[in-house]
């Protein structure tokens, strides 16, 4: 596969090799064609209720409409690619140690290459029980155009449901991802509004004087917040050419 950015080989020959840990949303993935969910008239939530479709409570109450709206979603993930941010965080890892912390449920990351991914809110490529959502014995890959049916069981009985974090329900692997950030040499955040607790609250997490990146064309903070993080170099870019700005920087580190 050829890239257009062609500054990635000089990072070899000088840079030591360092952990570089990546969190990112929804914007890493819209200029791949998926919609985002900030609230704007063409995001997800601005087209659809999430009180409606992403809840338990939405599920017990009309699980066929949550199903129909998971099974749209999960064939969108057929039509769309993985981008030239997504690509360069692959290329990175051969010449530093990266860590992908993602808030995404699309599989764009695994499919571009990355080797080291872990997901907060779960994956679309997968299915789990109704009841017990996080036993391993029931989480299963199914393939994207194979709809979730009523009627399908999981292993233990209950009707299959997305393998997704519904709003009430806690986030997969937070304690490790937090861990992992504060265990950064780099840390850098992509595409993310960071309004998503307790996903946002990684940003808190990097060591002191760790190198801290935020590639987003809008601002992630309001300034005059008693938690205002200090010390994030902000790069008002999209994903897809911000990530080229970033290796910029990383490369005078």
């Amino acid at each position: 596969m050829e890239y257009r950015y062609n500054k990635l080989p000089e990072m070899g020959k000088e840079h030591s090799r360092k952990h570089l840990v990546v969190l990112t949303g929804a914007g890493i993935s819209v200029e791949s064609g998926l919609t985002t969910f900030r609230k704007s008239a063409d995001s997800m939530w601005g087209k659809y209720d999430f009180q409606k479709l992403a809840s338990v409570g939405c599920f017990q109450e009309d699980p066929g409409a949550v199903l129909d709206f998971y099974n749209m979603r999960r064939r969108r993930l057929l039509e769309v690619e993985p981008n030239h941010a997504h690509n360069l965080l692959v290329e990175l890892e051969k010449w530093h140690d990266v860590t992908v912390i993602t808030q995404n449920v699309d599989n764009l990351h695994e499919r571009a290459g990355s080797s080291n991914v872990i997901h907060l809110h779960g994956e679309l490529t997968k299915v789990t029980s109704s009841v017990h959502r996080n036993d391993p014995a029931c989480v299963r890959e199914l393939q994207l155009d194979v709809p979730i049916r009523m009627g399908d069981k999981a292993a233990d009985g209950s009707q299959l449901r997305p393998y997704v974090v519904w709003f009430g329900e806690f986030v997969n692997n937070y304690e490790m991802a937090a861990r992992i950030v504060r265990n950064a040499d780099v840390f850098v955040v992509i595409g993310t509004s960071l309004t998503v607790t307790p996903a946002a609250d990684l940003i808190k997490c990097p060591r002191y004087g760790v190198p801290k990146f935020i590639i987003d064309p809008c601002e992630p903070f309001d300034p005059y917040d008693d938690n205002y993080p200090e010390g994030y170099v902000h790069i008002r870019e999209k994903a897809t050419s911000g990530i080229e700005t970033f290796i910029d920087r990383m490369m005078t580190l």
